[in-house]
C-alpha cells in the first residue's frame, strides 16, 4: 500500500469512527431510557444486554453509515484543503481520482457491511430484540407459538396448527388440514397430534380423516386402508415450515429471499400490496449504495469547505443529503399509491443522485 494510501486512509478512519461511535452512543442512550428500568429489574446477563442492542441498532445502520461518511468526508476534505495538501499532491503530478480513492474505497466496503446487514444479520436480530422489550429481558429458552393459521390459497389447504416451536418449526403439535375443492366446498379433513418434516415431506402421526361430499356433508371415509396407518407421509404437501414461520412474521423482519418466497407463494395479493411489497424489496436492495452516493457528492463539498466557505460547503452536503433521503421517500409514496412503477420509485433516487454526484466529482478533477 502506497504512502498517499495509508495516510489518507488514516486522516479518514479516524473521524468516520468518532462519527460512527457518536450516532451509535446516541441512539443506544435513547433506547437506555425506555429500557433500563426493565434491565435492572431483570439482571440479565452481559451478552444478553449486548445482543438486544445490537439488534436494536442493526435496523438504523442503512441511515447512520452514510450519515457518518459524509460527516468524516467533509472533515477530511476540508482538513486536507485547509493546510494545502490537496494542492501539494496535485502539484506533485497526483491525479484527484488517486487522492480520494481510498474515501471511495471505504465507502463501497460500508455498502456491502450494509447490504449484509440488511439481509443477514438485521431482520432476525432486530426481531430478538423486539421480542427482549416485550418479555423484559426474561425470554424462555425456546419461543413458542400458539395456534397458528396457514392459507394455501392456491392449492386450497388450510392449516391450523396449535403448538410450534420457533427453534425447531419442523415439528408441529396438534395440526388440522383442511381441503377444498376449486369451488370452496370442503373435502377432507386431517388431524393429527404430531407432523414432522423430513427429508423434504411431512409425515403425520395417527392421523384421522374425514371427508365430505359437494354439499359439504360428512360421508364415509372412501380409503379405509390408509385410515388404519399410524405415520402416513404426504409428499402432496407443498407447504415448508419456513412458510409458518414468515405467515406470523412482521414484513420488516422479513429478508430479501423471504419477501421473494412471500411473493411467489401468494400468488392472489391485491395490486397495491403487490407494488407496497415490490418496492420494498427494491427499496431494500437500494439502500446500500447510498454509502457511496453520498460519498461522492460529499467530496467535493469537502473540498469547497476548505477553499471557500465552511458553512457553505457544509450547507450544501447537508442539503444534498436530506434532498436525497426525501426524495426515496417521495417515491416511495408514490410508488406504494400506484402513481408510477415500482423500478423507477425505487432507483430513480439513487440514478439522480449518483448522476449529480459523479458530475461534481468530474469538476474536481
Amino acid at each position: 500500500m502506497r504512502i498517499l494510501t495509508r495516510y489518507v486512509l488514516r486522516e479518514f478512519l479516524v473521524p468516520l469512527s468518532y462519527c460512527l461511535i457518536g450516532f451509535l452512543g446516541v441512539y443506544v442512550l435513547f433506547e437506555l431510557f425506555g429500557s433500563f428500568n426493565r434491565i435492572v429489574e431483570a439482571k440479565p446477563e452481559f451478552l444478553t444486554v449486548l445482543s438486544f442492542f445490537a439488534g436494536y441498532l442493526s435496523p438504523y445502520l442503512e441511515w447512520l453509515i452514510p450519515a457518518a461518511l459524509l460527516l468524516a468526508t467533509l472533515y477530511t476534505m476540508w482538513n486536507f484543503c485547509r493546510h494545502s495538501e490537496i494542492t501539494a499532491m496535485r502539484a506533485s503530478g497526483i491525479g484527484f481520482l488517486v487522492i480520494v480513492r481510498p474515501l471511495l474505497a471505504v465507502a463501497c466496503l460500508m455498502a456491502v457491511f450494509v447490504a449484509c446487514n440488511n439481509e443477514f444479520y438485521a431482520p432476525w436480530a432486530a426481531e430478538q430484540a423486539r421480542a427482549y422489550r416485550e418479555n423484559r429481558f426474561t425470554l424462555a429458552d425456546s419461543l413458542v407459538q400458539e395456534n397458528t393459521p396457514y392459507i394455501n390459497q392456491q392449492a386450497g389447504r388450510v392449516w391450523r396448527i396449535n403448538k410450534m416451536t420457533l427453534d425447531n418449526p419442523r415439528l408441529l403439535e396438534g395440526v388440522r388440514l383442511s381441503f377444498d375443492r376449486p369451488d370452496g366446498s370442503r373435502q377432507l379433513d386431517i388431524t393429527c397430534r404430531k407432523a414432522e418434516y423430513l427429508d423434504g415431506q411431512w409425515w403425520f402421526f395417527y392421523p384421522q380423516y374425514q371427508h365430505f361430499d359437494e354439499l359439504n356433508n360428512p360421508v364415509a371415509n372412501p380409503t379405509p386402508a390408509l385410515a388404519g396407518l399410524v405415520i402416513r407421509s404426504f409428499p402432496e404437501l407443498t407447504e415448508t415450515p419456513r412458510d409458518f414461520l414468515l405467515m406470523n412474521k412482521a414484513w420488516e423482519y422479513y429478508t430479501i429471499r423471504d419477501m421473494f418466497h412471500y411473493l411467489k407463494t401468494h400468488p392472489n395479493l391485491e395490486a397495491k400490496e403487490v407494488a407496497s411489497k415490490t418496492f420494498d424489496i427494491h427499496a431494500r436492495l437500494a439502500a446500500p449504495f447510498s454509502c457511496l452516493i453520498i460519498t461522492l457528492f460529499a467530496i467535493p463539498a469537502g473540498v469547497a469547505t476548505g477553499r471557500q466557505s465552511v458553512f457553505k460547503g457544509v450547507i450544501y452536503a447537508v442539503a444534498m443529503f436530506f434532498g436525497f433521503y426525501a426524495a426515496s421517500l417521495g417515491c416511495m409514496v408514490l410508488t406504494k399509491n400506484q402513481f408510477i412503477p415500482v423500478l423507477l420509485g425505487a432507483w430513480l433516487p439513487n440514478a439522480l443522485f449518483l448522476a449529480a454526484g459523479g458530475y461534481l466529482f468530474s469538476r474536481q478533477r
